[in-house]
């Protein structure tokens, strides 16, 4: 990835908003239970040699098994591990402390600037999309408790004009939609997963 760009993503290493030099989706053993995944996921990356900041997501599914997809340069990488699923607003307390990995880890990126807002309006078009792919491949879910996105995008700066929006009509929103939605059937298409909840 490199200089120049800036992420949004709700990520243990590297979340929220900043420039960001690498992207890193780490596979985890089924039933993991470290309690600094933050600090592991950081070691993770020196082993693989990258340097600088940058954002590091978990997860349990087989991240060789990704789905990519592209659509007028937006580009969407989608691991997916479905057996834990529903629906966000369920009854009932949530738990304290991280949740178990198993999740569904997004990563869109597009090739031009976006604001702080449209960075956030990015987050909520993936999601839209990704749920939208979920319910036509015959999930009954919004995602599963452990889900991470992140959208990547260039920097502002002297003659790169940031776009202001990125919901779903907006130029680069309808592109990075259709591609997470892509991805997200094409990573699920396989997946074999208990009843959901």
């Amino acid at each position: 990835m490199g200089p120049g760009h800036r992420t949004i993503s709700s990520a243990v290493l590297g979340g929220g908003l900043g420039e960001r030099a690498w992207i890193m989706n780490a596979q985890v053993a089924h039933g993991y239970r470290r309690t600094d995944p933050e600090r592991h996921l950081a070691a993770l990356a020196a082993r693989a040699g990258v340097r600088g900041p940058g954002v590091g997501l978990m997860t349990a599914a087989d991240v060789s098994a990704y789905a990519h997809a592209r659509d007028g340069g937006a580009e969407a990488f989608v691991t997916a591990g479905v057996d834990v699923r529903g629906w966000a607003a369920r009854p009932g307390e949530g738990a304290a402390g991280a949740p178990d990995p198993g999740t569904i880890n997004v990563v869109v990126a597009v090739p031009a600037a976006l604001t702080d807002a449209a960075l956030v309006n990015a987050v909520a078009t993936a999601t839209e999309a990704k749920v939208q792919a979920l319910v036509e491949s015959g999930l009954d879910c919004s995602g599963t408790p452990t889900d991470a996105v992140c959208v990547v995008a260039g920097s502002p700066g002297p003659g790169r004009e940031a776009h202001a929006f990125a919901g779903p009509r907006s130029l680069w929103g309808a592109r990075l939609a259709r591609a997470v939605h892509r991805a997200v059937r094409d990573a699920v298409r396989h997946e074999t997963p208990a009843p959901g909840y």
